[in-house]
C-alpha cells in the first residue's frame, strides 16, 4: 500500500519475478502487470481495486495484496487490512505525497498492523537519506527506523549498507545485489547510522540501552530480535530502500518479511481469536467473475477448511463452499483445502458479504471480528439504463457493484424517481460506469442529480376552492374555504379544520386534507411547498353530488389558486460541511468555499492529526456538487469532507430566477 503512483504494483511485479512466480516483471504502462489487471485499471493505468498474488520464498508461502493508491478506491485497502500479518508501505521522497502517506500510516496505527516503509525510486534520489527521513517522519506517530543507508557514487546511489547485518551491497539491475567490503567514509557513515538505529531500539530495551552507554557492541542476533519485537509491537516502523522498477532492494525486503514480520498466530491473537478449533475466516473482498460466479476472497485465520464445507457468517447467513481457489493475480487454481494463514477465494457463497467473519462450526461466529465502515460518499450522479428494457438488469448490476465495493451506494430519489449513485470521487464513479457497461452489459446515461429545492409563502390569504361538474346522472360538487398561512422555517406542513354547523360533513375532511397535500406537491414556482399551515374554515356540500373525490379536487383548486397570491419564495437546502485538509492548503480551501457561496464558520487544527486542519462552513447543496474535485486538486488528492443537511434558506433575485427557469426548461 502507499500513495498514488508510488510504485506499489511495480514492487509486486518485482517480488513475483525475483521469487520465481512469474518469468519476468510486467509493466503498468505496457498493461502486462499481474496487479492492475482489470480492463478499467489497464485503461486508466492505475489501481482501481485490490489484487492478490501468491508466491514462495525460501520454502515459505506469501500472499501479497496490492492495494489502490487513490483515496477514491481506499475502501478495498481498508477492508483488507485487519486480516493481514504486516503491511509494506511504498513511498518516495516527495513532500507533496506526505498527507496521503499520513492517512495510510494512521489507518495502520489504529489497527495495530505492523508495517515496513519501502522507500522506492531510490535511484532517482537527489537528497541525503537523513533529510528524506526527517521529511517523512511527521507522517508516522512512531519512529521511522532506517535499516539501510545508500552508497553514493557521483551523485547517484549504487548500493546500500544493511545496518543490522553490517554488510554492504552493490545493486545489479534485475539480479541479486553483490556484497562488497566497506571502507573509508562509507564505513564511518555506517557506524554513525547504526548507532542511531540502535539508539531508537534502545528506547524500548533497557539491556540494549546499558550496552550502548557502556560502549559495548550488542550481539547481532539480539539486534535482529529487537527489530522483530518492536516491529510486531508497533513501536517502530523500519525503513528499507530500493527501486522496484530495477528490482533493487527486493530480496532484502523479502528477508525482512521472513525474519521479522509476524505470522498468522500473532495476527489471530491481535484480532482476539482464542483457542479456535473450527475454521475461521475473514472475507476481505467480494468479486463477481463473468464465468465463475461470486468469489469471496478470504483470509483463513484459524483451523482447516475443506471444499464443500458449509460456512456460517457473523451476519447470520450460511452457504456451501463450491471451490477453493489459490489466488495469484488473474490466474486462480483450484485446491482441495486451505489451512490457517492461507488467503483463498471461496466460490458461490452467495449470501456472504465483504467484512463478514465466517466459520464451518455448528454455530455461527458470535460477531464479526472487525467492522470496516465505508467513508462518507462525496460525489453523486443520477443514472438510468440507456435502453428502458435494461432497468431490471441495471438494478441487479448495481447490487453486485455494491457487493464488490461497499463504498458505492445507491438511493432512489423519491421526488425525481431517479437512481442516484454515490461514490468517493470522479474517477470512482467513472470506473463504476465502465464496470456496468463492460462487465454487466448495461449501458447507462448519467446527469447531475436534482437539488432538493422547495418553496414557501410569506403572506397569508383566505381562498375558496370550488369544484362543480354536471355530466348526466350524479354530478360532482365540493366547496371549501381555506385559510393559508406561512409557518416558521422548518415547520413543514400542518392541516387544521374549524368547520362549524356541518358546512363540510366530517367524513369529507380527510379528502380535503389529501387535496391540500396534492396542491402542495408542486407550487407556483414549480417546487414542493413547505412551512405552510392550511385550515379548513368553511364550505358547502350537495347531498347527492358531493363525494371524497369532489372535495379533494376542490381543495387542490383552492390551494392552486391561493398560493400564487401568497408571495411565494424559493428555498434551497443548506448543509453543514466539514472539510479536513493539510494545513498548507487551508487558505486555498477557504477561497474555494467563498467562491461557492459558502459561509465559513471557522477552522481548528484536526484533533490528533499533526499538520491538518478541519474547516467548517454552511454551503448550499447546489454548490457542493463537484466540491470534491476542487478539494482533491487543492490538496494533492488527500482532502475530503462530510456534510449534513442543516436548514432551508430563501433564494431571491437573479439566482432564484435562474433556478426557476432552468427547472421549467428541464420539465
Amino acid at each position: 500500500m502507499g500513495p498514488f503512483q508510488s510504485g506499489k504494483t511495480t514492487l509486486l511485479e518485482a517480488i513475483l519475478a525475483r521469487t520465481g512466480a512469474i518469468p519476468r516483471a510486467g509493466s503498468v504502462d505496457a498493461g502486462t502487470s499481474v496487479g492492475d489487471a482489470t480492463p478499467e485499471a489497464r485503461h486508466h493505468k492505475m489501481g482501481v481495486g485490490l489484487t492478490a498474488a501468491t508466491t514462495t520464498f525460501m520454502g515459505d508461502s506469501y500472499t501479497f495484496i496490492d492495494c489502490p493508491g487513490s483515496i477514491e478506491f481506499a475502501h478495498d485497502m481498508r477492508a483488507a487490512l485487519p486480516a493481514v500479518d504486516a503491511a509494506i508501505v511504498v513511498c518516495e521522497a516527495d513532500e507533496k505525497k506526505l498527507p496521503q502517506l499520513q492517512i495510510i500510516l494512521r489507518e495502520l496505527e489504529e489497527l495495530k498492523v505492523p508495517r515496513f516503509l519501502f522507500l522506492n525510486k531510490i535511484d532517482r534520489a537527489n537528497e541525503r537519506i537523513r533529510e528524506t527521513l526527517a521529511m517523512l517522519q511527521p507522517a508516522s506517530r512512531v519512529p521511522l527506523v532506517l535499516r539501510q543507508i545508500p552508497i553514493w557514487k557521483d551523485e547517484l546511489i549504487e548500493g546500500f549498507v544493511d545496518l543490522a547485518l553490517e554488510r554492504a551491497f552493490i545493486y545489479r539491475e534485475h539480479k541479486a545485489s553483490e556484497v562488497i567490503a566497506l571502507a573509508g567514509g562509507d564505513l564511518d557513515r555506517e557506524k554513525e547510522a547504526r548507532f542511531s538505529m540502535l539508539e531508537k531500539l534502545a528506547d524500548h530495551d533497557d539491556a540494549l540501552m546499558e550496552q550502548l552507554l557502556e560502549d559495548i557492541q550488542p550481539p547481532r542476533d539480539a539486534v535482529f530480535d529487537d527489530l522483530a519485537r518492536e516491529l510486531r509491537e508497533g513501536l517502530i516502523c523500519p525503513v528499507l530502500l530500493g527501486s522496484a522498477a530495477r528490482e533493487n532492494g527486493v530480496l532484502r525486503l523479502m528477508k525482512a518479511l521472513r525474519h521479522e514480520a509476524p505470522g498468522i498466530a500473532e495476527t489471530a491473537n491481535r484480532l482476539g481469536i482464542k483457542d479456535q478449533k473450527d475454521a475461521l475466516g475473514y472475507v476481505f473482498k467480494t468479486l463477481h467473475s463473468q464465468h465463475g460466479g461470486k468469489l469471496s476472497l478470504t483470509r483463513l485465520l484459524a483451523g482447516h477448511l475443506d471444499d464443500g464445507a458449509t460456512m456460517q457468517s457473523s451476519s447470520g447467513e450460511s452457504g456451501r463452499v463450491s471451490g477453493i481457489l489459490a489466488v495469484s493475480g488473474g490466474h486462480d487454481s483450484k485446491r482441495p483445502q486451505a489451512e490457517a494463514g492461507d488467503a483463498v477465494a471461496l466460490g458461490k457463497l452467495d449470501a456472504i458479504k465483504t467484512g463478514d467473519t465466517v466459520s464451518n462450526g455448528k454455530t455461527p461466529p458470535a460477531a464479526s471480528l472487525v467492522k470496516v465502515d465505508p467513508a462518507a460518499a462525496v460525489l453523486s450522479i443520477s443514472i438510468a439504463a440507456t435502453d428502458r428494457k435494461d432497468d431490471v438488469k441495471l438494478g441487479q448490476a448495481l447490487l453486485r457493484l455494491n457487493e464488490e465495493d461497499p463504498s458505492l451506494t445507491m438511493i432512489q430519489n423519491p421526488r425525481t424517481h431517479d437512481t442516484v449513485l454515490w461514490g468517493q470521487g470522479e474517477m470512482h464513479l467513472r470506473v463504476a460506469g465502465e464496470r456496468l457497461r463492460d462487465r454487466f452489459g448495461v449501458k447507462v446515461t448519467s446527469h447531475p442529480p436534482g437539488i432538493g429545492y422547495q418553496e414557501t409563502i410569506r403572506k397569508p390569504i383566505v381562498q375558496r376552492g370550488r369544484h362543480k361538474k354536471q355530466s348526466g346522472g350524479h354530478g360532482q360538487f365540493g366547496d371549501v374555504v381555506l385559510d393559508i398561512r406561512p409557518l416558521p422555517r422548518g415547520s413543514g406542513f400542518e392541516f387544521h379544520e374549524k368547520v362549524v354547523g356541518g358546512a363540510v360533513p366530517r367524513n369529507y375532511i380527510p379528502a380535503v386534507e389529501e387535496g391540500v397535500v396534492d396542491g402542495l406537491a408542486r407550487g407556483p414556482l414549480g417546487f414542493p411547498v413547505t412551512d405552510v399551515e392550511v385550515t379548513l374554515t368553511d364550505g358547502s356540500y350537495h347531498s347527492v353530488d358531493s363525494s371524497d373525490l369532489a372535495f379533494r379536487t376542490a381543495a387542490r383548486i383552492g390551494l392552486n389558486e391561493g398560493l400564487p397570491q401568497c408571495q411565494p419564495v424559493l428555498l434551497e437546502p443548506i448543509h453543514m460541511v466539514e472539510i479536513v485538509c493539510p494545513t498548507d492548503a487551508t487558505a486555498k480551501i477557504n477561497a474555494i468555499l467563498s467562491a461557492r457561496r459558502g459561509q465559513i464558520l471557522g477552522f481548528d487544527t484536526r484533533e490528533g492529526w499533526s499538520g491538518w486542519d478541519c474547516v467548517r462552513a454552511m454551503m448550499p447543496e447546489a454548490e457542493i456538487g463537484e466540491l470534491i474535485v476542487e478539494l482533491r486538486s487543492a490538496t494533492a488528492g488527500a482532502g475530503s469532507f462530510t456534510r449534513q443537511f442543516d436548514h432551508m434558506a430563501e433564494v431571491t433575485g437573479r439566482a432564484a430566477d435562474q433556478i426557476i427557469a432552468a427547472h421549467r426548461d428541464a420539465a
